[in-house]
């Protein structure tokens, strides 16, 4: 990522000669860690992998992948985050925290993600079997709102695997990197990691390297 920084900047320079410098300058590399497992609750209903791993999307709203993974506090304390990205320029339309990772926190980042772009036809939304995504109230919700439910393979990551990259790149370079003792600093946090810097700043692969905005301002 450090070179894709230099590069965009108009400096060229090689793999090695950057991690020379970086090495010089007690800089090092962050490293994505494993997600957690989740225990499954009771299932109301599954669906489809109807996603099959095209994560390409045409146009914005177009498909969107959700999950979920854990915050520590500074304390020990445990939060749960659940995000949603739009796969045709990866940028993340919705993220809220909670103290408990229940279908009530799917259901209200759905539904913000929903109102932060108008409620978008045609939606395809993805995520795995988990419990919160099987539940009767995030299932009909999503049929309320015209959305087709796909699921990855019981236990096969690789079937959402774009979720997991943000969720590598979230925990690497923002978690791992502050602590927070209240709910309020960690949810500002949050907001202005994903929306100010994520989403407008930080170049991404699957874009060329340019930004979800720049993507987005592309469409």
């Amino acid at each position: 990522m450090m070179r894709v920084y230099l590069l965009r900047a108009k400096i060229s320079l090689s793999n090695t000669t950057v991690l020379k410098y970086m090495q010089e300058l007690g800089l090092r590399s962050t490293v994505t860690p494993k997600k957690p497992a989740y225990k499954k609750g009771d299932c109301y209903k599954k669906f489809e992998n109807h996603l099959n791993r095209k994560f390409h999307a045409e146009k914005p709203n177009e498909k969107w992948c959700t999950d979920f993974t854990y915050i520590f506090m500074e304390d020990g304390r445990k939060r749960y985050n659940c995000s949603i990205i739009d796969l045709f320029d990866r940028s993340v339309v919705a993220t809220l925290n909670s103290r408990h990772i229940d279908a009530e926190l799917a259901v209200q980042t759905l539904k913000a993600a929903l109102e932060r772009n108008h409620h978008p036809k045609n939606l395809l939304l993805h995520s795995d079997q988990g419990s919160q995504y099987t539940s009767r109230a995030f299932t009909d919700y999503c049929k309320e709102e015209g959305i087709q439910q796909s699921m990855s393979k019981a236990g096969c990551p690789y079937d959402n695997s774009p979720m997991e990259s943000f969720y590598g790149t979230f925990k690497a370079e923002f978690i791992s990197k502050h602590r927070f003792s209240t709910d309020e600093e960690l949810n500002n946090a949050t907001m202005d990691y994903v929306y100010a810097y994520y989403n407008h700043i930080r170049p991404h692969s699957s874009n060329g390297y340019m930004t979800p905005f720049e993507k987005r301002m592309q469409a």
